[in-house]
Formats: C-alpha cells, sequence, structure tokens
C-alpha cells in the first residue's frame, strides 16, 4: 500500500531543497498574479459592455462609432431594443438589453468568485514563501558562522 505525502518540516531541508522550494514558489505566485490580473481584466471588460449597455435608451440614438482605439465616426442607432454579444470564439448572440446585462451580470459575478477563490491561496503561497526565505536566511547565517568559527579555530 503506498503512503501519501508526508510533511516536512522547513528546518530539516537543506540549502539547496529551500533554495529549490522558493524558486518553485514563486513560479507559482507569479501564475495566480497573472491569473488574477487577467480574471480583473476580463471582469472591467464585462463591466464595462454592461455600463455601456445601460446608456442605451430610445431617445438617444447617436452613437459614436469607434474606428480605431483613438478614432470614432458619427452613427445612429437603428434598434435601440437589441443588441449583438460576444460570446466568445467569434460567436455573437442577439439578445434584449435586458437579456444582455443580465448575462454581463453573470459573468461578473462568476469572475469575482473565481478571484474570491485565487487570493486566500496567492496569500497562502506567499505566506509559504515568506516562511521559506526565513528559514534560508536563518540557515545561511548559522552556515557562514560555523564557517567562521571553523576558520578562528583553525587559527
Amino acid at each position: 500500500m503506498a503512503a501519501g505525502p508526508k510533511e516536512v518540516s522547513l528546518t530539516e531541508l537543506t540549502i539547496p531543497q529551500l533554495n529549490q522550494l522558493s524558486q518553485q514558489l514563486e513560479q507559482e505566485l507569479e501564475v495566480f498574479q497573472t491569473s488574477l490580473q487577467s480574471l480583473k481584466l476580463a471582469q472591467g471588460k464585462f463591466s464595462e459592455c454592461k455600463e455601456s449597455l445601460g446608456k442605451v435608451n430610445a431617445q438617444s440614438t447617436d452613437i459614436l462609432v469607434p474606428l480605431t482605439s483613438s478614432m470614432y465616426v458619427p452613427g445612429k442607432l437603428a434598434d435601440t431594443e437589441t443588441c449583438l454579444v460576444d460570446v466568445g470564439t467569434g460567436y455573437y448572440i442577439e439578445q434584449k438589453i435586458a437579456t444582455a446585462k443580465d448575462y454581463y451580470q453573470r459573468k461578473i459575478d462568476f469572475l469575482t468568485a473565481q478571484l474570491e477563490k485565487i487570493q486566500p491561496m496567492l496569500q497562502e503561497k506567499y505566506q509559504m514563501k515568506e516562511a521559506v526565505m526565513e528559514v534560508l536566511q536563518s540557515k545561511v547565517q548559522s552556515h557562514l558562522m560555523s564557517q567562521q568559527q571553523a576558520a578562528v579555530s583553525k587559527s
């Protein structure tokens, strides 16, 4: 029968093992931070979409249509009741404005839940890295002190 993983105290690890663990934790932190940034970016875009839908009304049909990120031309909305929603991978769905707002709110809520799951894991990894760095620092200092004492006793 195979035994499960066992816990090893950080103080039992050697300096090279602690360095390797520190590097691994640093890589994991980068992955979590990148994921967090991507989720926040997507959440912001969905919020922008929902906010833009809130500005569409039957009285205001004049809009500015973006040609590039910094060039717009005036336009008029032909239909203020429906819109096309990008649902990913090049697919668009025509929906009523209220339904589209609901869609974007669900996306925002989903991303918020994912952010709430990742943040504690990121914090935990950060604390683990701090603990590893403290143990590593104390081991390096004690190693240097023992080398100095050995050098002094040889003299």
